[in-house]
């Protein structure tokens, strides 16, 4: 296999909650890695997150004070980034702090309105809006309803290999290219937030 010449590669997946997005993606990322590619994965969430315990020495270094705590392990590290102020996260600052050059496709669950290449789950049952009718940035629609009219190619949202053979080929083409970070800055009013 050979690697994408740009610095990284990325592809957003939107859709509206109940539609679908976290089993297509865990699908996604078991078949791109078994074809060889390294995946990172940025998930936005509403939520507040914590993947440590309290009276673990780790939990209670970072309540003491600490913004920034990596826990090391032999076999998985773990990066906490501690928000002074509760606020939307940025996908690019996210971006941002991944090692970008050891990955060779981010993909990317929320931030639905973020100006990158994305794939719509949608699912008529959730009745809701097709994104891809105002979002010129998806590529192409995932959905259990192949005679939907949309102004976008269809894929089977049931088939996760042939989504992940279409992934394959833009990634191949260079059409998931990222946009330089440094393109961005703190300022930017729209982040692009959104599950």
């Amino acid at each position: 296999m050979t690697r994408s010449h740009c610095s990284y590669a990325l592809l957003g997946f939107a859709g509206f909650s109940g539609s679908g997005k976290t089993t297509l993606l865990r699908q996604l990322v078991h078949s791109l890695s078994q074809r060889g590619l390294r995946i990172g994965l940025i998930k936005h969430t509403h939520h507040d997150v914590e993947q440590d315990l309290p009276g673990k020495d780790s939990f209670e270094l970072r309540h003491a004070g600490a913004q920034q705590c990596l826990l090391a392990g032999p076999k998985r590290s773990i990066v906490t980034f501690e928000n002074p102020i509760a606020q939307e996260p940025d996908l690019y600052e996210s971006l941002a702090r991944l090692r970008l050059d050891q990955l060779d496709l981010v993909l990317v669950e929320g931030f639905r309105h973020a100006a990158i290449n994305k794939i719509e789950v949608h699912r008529p049952a959730c009745q809701k809006p097709l994104l891809c009718q105002q979002d010129k940035h998806i590529l192409a629609l995932a959905t259990d309803d192949l005679t939907l009219i949309a102004p976008v190619p269809l894929l089977d949202l049931n088939d996760a290999a042939a989504i992940a053979e279409q992934i394959m080929l833009w990634w191949q083409t260079g059409r998931l290219r990222g946009p330089a970070l440094s393109a961005f800055h703190p300022q930017d009013t729209h982040n692009g937030a959104d599950s």
